[in-house]
């Protein structure tokens, strides 16, 4: 039997998903503050055959199953993630099947592929993360944020929402990403901790 395709594993990873599961997730789609966007009326009352098409056409199949497992761990449906993801080692949790530390790595740079930390903890440190106010404070001072940001990430109702709108700011580059390690290390110690031990 031929393999699935990433699309037909999205559409029957969201089939499954109870009514309530299912509105979660796409609630939490539509307040992804990352690029590209999906538009509420692209979305609002359909099923789970129209916002897979979306997914895919929106993210492209190869992208699409990523974004479907980071929300569904984030709504807390575990299982149907992990059961999306062993079908996509390639792409999910964006691990490569040969990734492991890179001899001698330090800093934020953890794994081969030079994959930084706070990109392969992504998923973790968006869910986990509660000290949102002063970590905010300090990418303003270090000047990763301007006012117009930190005001627009402060007034945001959940930490949840707030750090996924921290993650758009580190596409400047590694030294936005090892200013922002460097302020978690001290904001969230214990969590930084817990995370490297996974390592």
């Amino acid at each position: 039997m031929a393999p699935k395709t990433k699309k037909a594993l999205v559409r029957e990873t969201l089939g499954h998903l109870k009514k309530a599961q299912f509105e979660a997730f796409v609630e939490v789609l539509l307040d992804r503050r990352e690029e590209p966007r999906v538009k509420c009326s692209d979305v609002e009352g359909q099923g789970y055959l129209q916002v897979t098409n979306v997914l895919v056409s929106t993210f492209t199949e190869r992208k699409a199953p990523q974004v479907v497992a980071d929300i569904l761990r984030e709504i807390g449906c575990e299982e149907e993630a992990d059961k999306l993801g062993k079908h996509l080692p390639f792409t999910v949790f964006g691990v490569k099947q040969t990734a492991g530390p890179s001899p001698g790595a330090t800093g934020g740079n953890t794994m081969a592929e030079d994959e930084h930390f706070v990109d392969k903890h992504k998923l973790e440190l968006i869910r986990r993360v509660t000290n949102i106010a002063s970590i905010l404070d300090e990418l303003l001072v270090k000047k990763v944020i301007d006012d117009e940001k930190w005001e627009e990430i402060r007034k945001m109702s959940t930490p949840n929402a707030k750090m996924r709108e921290v993650y758009t700011c580190m596409r400047a580059g590694d030294e936005c990403k090892n200013i922002f390690f460097e302020i978690l290390k001290r904001h969230e110690k214990f969590l930084i901790e817990d995370l490297q031990k996974k390592e």
